[in-house]
């Protein structure tokens, strides 16, 4: 498979290993004590990191709107990678070789390894949407093809509704990447649900009592020698397939179609065969790759829609409602985890809140903006969209729901090795049993409060405190109560001889040497 080669590759590759974990802070719930809905202000790259212990491989939907690399300073979300945030963080991680980048070169930089967070974050049956414009998609479609392999389709959006006067010729559209990790896409994506236009083109024209039906030709491209047959119809008329055609389906399942009732040939009996399909018979519709303004929105209305929440324009460009909305029904369930690490105006949260009021479902939306307007912009419209905005004729009624607004805290481990000690026991607790399972801290049933849980038949033990040195031996063994083939127990040091160990399959790591940096 080709690869792209850019100055700085080298630099970023593996970058996502390099970043510091560090903790969330919570800083307040709105509308709830607790939230599974989340708004993250921070870089998203260390945001992404931060989800790991809790989110790795969880993430079913994850849909971005990255800065396009226009070049234009003037819009309130800055998209342009000469943001002093990341000429910082090239400064740092690619060195003295990014003074030779390109604007090409630095985005790649920036986007590479938050990409590759986000392929550790999504569910083995998960689907990633990414929306880009025509400055980066040839670069954007490269890296995905070597970091999610498995490309699905690139939608194309038509966002306007007509062309730019000022131009000769005007782009009209936008590109959509989907990439699913699992090579079998049917995994993760799924029929649209037939609603509105789609359930109403249903009608009986001959009063079936079967119910609504529509018609689909009973050919389709192509040459198959099997089904070059020719057909009689009830009114005696033999028949061909079209030129360049085949019939869809093999001889008995055309006569057992015939016998049922279930093929059209037209008013008169003799037009061009076609098979009912029944309104109950149908899961959804598919789609193609062609999204028209009709179908899910365009820009203006986006800012139109924005303006009515917040009471003023404030993005130039943001995505609809309808749009993201889209994204969900293809890709999500009830329950399911949804991450927009590019958040902006918060048009993700909007849409799965709009969908969970729609059908009482439960989806969750995780949020990460690094700009300061996180709390201003993005986490204000979700407030709004949750109690309702507008007034009058105009006023639009909440969908209800919460979150929780988190900041990015402390380094959990420092630059010298060791522990962070002020970010909390909890949290150092949660990121040791993450970094040995994969797995989500969960409650453990115990009083033993070193214990952190079994996995796979193996306990974990936690043997810390911030102000003594701890020591496994024979006195810490005889705590350890719950039954399991084998224990990894931290402690400062062990006293316990190596033979003894073997004998009861223990393993010893010691704090802080053995913790896994993620």
């Amino acid at each position: 498979m080709p690869t792209l080669e850019w100055i700085g590759k080298s630099k970023v590759i593996n970058h996502h290993l390099d970043v510091p974990y560090r903790v969330l802070e919570e800083k307040y719930t709105y509308n709830a004590e607790k939230s599974g809905n989340m708004i993250i202000h921070g870089d998203n790259l260390e945001a992404l990191k931060s989800l790991l212990p809790e989110f790795e491989g969880r993430v079913k939907c994850i849909y971005i709107d990255p800065p396009y690399n226009t070049g234009n300073e003037g819009w309130v979300y800055n998209d342009n990678v000469n943001d002093p945030k990341i000429r910082k963080w090239l400064g740092e991680v690619v060195g003295k070789e990014g003074e030779d980048l390109s604007r090409h070169d630095k985005w790649l930089c920036m986007m590479y390894p938050r990409l590759k967070l986000l392929h550790k974050l999504l569910s083995e049956d998960g689907v990633i949407f990414i929306s880009i414009d025509d400055t980066e998609f040839p670069y954007l479609r490269l890296i995905c093809d070597e970091i999610f392999r498995n490309f699905v389709e690139a939608i194309v959006w038509q966002k306007r509704t007509s062309p730019d006067a000022r131009k000769k010729l005007s782009s009209g559209h936008e590109y959509i990447l989907i990439y699913t990790k699992n090579a079998d896409a049917n995994l993760g994506l799924k029929l649209l649900p037939l609603e509105g236009d789609d359930a109403a083109a249903y009608t009986n024209p001959d009063n079936d009592p079967r119910g609504p039906w529509i018609s689909s030709p009973f050919t389709a491209p192509g040459y198959r020698p099997n089904q070059m047959y020719q057909i009689i119809t009830p009114a005696g008329k033999t028949m061909s397939p079209p030129r360049g055609r085949c019939w869809c389906n093999v001889e008995d399942v055309y006569k057992r179609l015939l016998a049922e009732g279930r093929m059209w040939f037209g008013a008169d009996g003799n037009g061009v065969p076609r098979r009912k399909t029944y309104l109950s018979e149908r899961e959804g519709r598919g789609t193609w790759t062609w999204w028209t303004n009709a179908e899910v929105g365009y820009t203006q209305i986006a800012t139109q829609e924005l303006a009515a929440i917040l009471g003023k324009a404030v993005f130039d460009y943001p995505k609809p409602v309808r749009l993201i909305s889209r994204v969900l029904r293809l890709a999500s369930s009830d329950g399911d985890i949804i991450l927009d690490s590019f958040a902006g105006s918060g048009t993700t949260a909007h849409a799965v809140l709009n969908m969970n009021k729609a059908d009482g479902g439960h989806r969750r939306f995780i949020l990460v903006e690094m700009m300061d307007y996180a709390e201003s912009i993005t986490a204000e419209r979700v407030r709004r969209v949750i109690r309702g905005y507008g007034e009058g004729k105009n006023a639009v009624e909440g969908t209800g729901g919460d979150f929780s607004y988190y900041e990015l805290g402390e380094t959990l481990l420092l630059p010298d090795g060791n522990l962070n000690e002020e970010v909390g026991a909890d949290k150092i607790r949660a990121y040791i049993w993450y970094t040995e399972t994969g797995e989500p801290m969960q409650e453990a049933e115990t009083e033993n409060p070193y214990y952190l849980g079994t996995s796979r038949d193996t306990a974990y033990y936690f043997y810390y405190e911030r102000d003594r040195r701890t020591t496994l031996n024979y006195d810490f063994l005889e705590t350890v109560t719950p039954d399991a083939e084998g224990y990894l127990i931290y402690a400062d040091v062990c006293t316990i001889p190596e033979e003894v160990l073997k004998k009861y399959n223990i393993v010893f790591k010691k704090i802080p040497r053995d913790i896994v940096r993620v």
